[in-house]
């Protein structure tokens, strides 16, 4: 199971206020994002409006594409994760009903918002985007765990 994770070196904290997205619904009309220092190292951002999940795939990330054909679903889990000193995080497992579905780890520095405790459940889509616009969309879930990883299926919770 491929993980994308952050490094642990960077300083994430001013990310928000560097990134410039500009939405027409849930689609992303412009963003600075692909040209950034972070884009440039490899590093993902999950970016949210109108009812979904952006996650925006710098050019050196796309060959992880091909880890999401055939998925049905993303479920968003948010815990801590105690390999980044316990730091609040979300975990996005692409279910394709596998042993080993595709899954990253983000700190919450790398997203523009949290999801609300008391909206666990349905409601929502993840959508991938690249330089090149939107390319996957998926039903998803969201749930609170008790830690990242947590790589369990949906049933599980």
């Amino acid at each position: 199971m491929p993980l994308f994770q952050p490094a642990s070196s960077c300083n994430h904290r001013h990310w928000k206020s560097m990134f410039l997205i500009e939405n027409r619904g849930q689609a992303i009309t412009k963003t600075n994002f692909w040209d950034s220092e972070q884009a440039t190292r490899g590093i993902l951002y999950l970016t949210w409006n109108a009812g979904a999940g952006r996650l925006l795939v710098p050019d050196n990330q796309k060959a992880m594409l091909r880890e999401l054909k055939g998925s049905q679903e993303v479920i968003v889990s948010r815990g801590p994760w105690p390999d980044q000193g316990g730091r609040e995080a979300l975990e996005l497992l692409w279910e394709d009903g596998s042993d080993s579905p595709f899954c990253i780890h983000l700190v919450t520095e790398q997203t523009d918002r949290l999801i609300p405790e008391h909206q666990q459940g349905g409601g929502f889509v993840v959508t991938v985007w690249t330089r090149g616009g939107v390319k996957g969309r998926w039903p998803g879930r969201y749930r609170v765990v008790d830690e990242i990883p947590c790589l369990k299926p949906w049933e599980s919770h």
